[in-house]
């Protein structure tokens, strides 16, 4: 069974929409994304949070927003932050350099 992974940022334009469509292809995982402003491109839902096996977010102050907001949704839960500020563009090369190798120890 595939490992499902929901990457998580602000809006939901740039750094997770980048992370869902690098890794939408890779063997055994399965990807999403979202964000958490109420006005993102796609805001994450608790059924999202559900059907993660494993949540990225770029930001602690994500992981905090999100504890805050949805903590009876993420029992059992794992959280990883990646530490990549919100200074890159759509598929920005850099951006996708450091997507890979934060991601590399969470990814199959």
């Amino acid at each position: 069974m595939a490992r499902r992974i929901l990457f998580l940022c602000s809006q939901n334009k740039l750094r997770s929409p980048t992370a869902e469509a690098i890794y939408a292809e890779r063997a055994g995982i399965e990807v999403d994304s979202a964000g958490l402003n109420h006005d993102a491109e796609v805001p994450i839902s608790p059924e999202q949070l559900a059907w993660a096996d494993l949540i990225v977010v770029m930001e602690k102050e994500h992981r905090s927003r999100l504890t805050r907001r949805f903590s009876k949704h993420l029992a059992g839960k794992r959280i990883a932050v990646l530490n990549i500020p919100d200074d890159y563009d759509f598929m920005d090369p850099v951006l996708i350099g450091l997507l890979e190798k934060r991601c590399q120890p969470y990814l199959p």
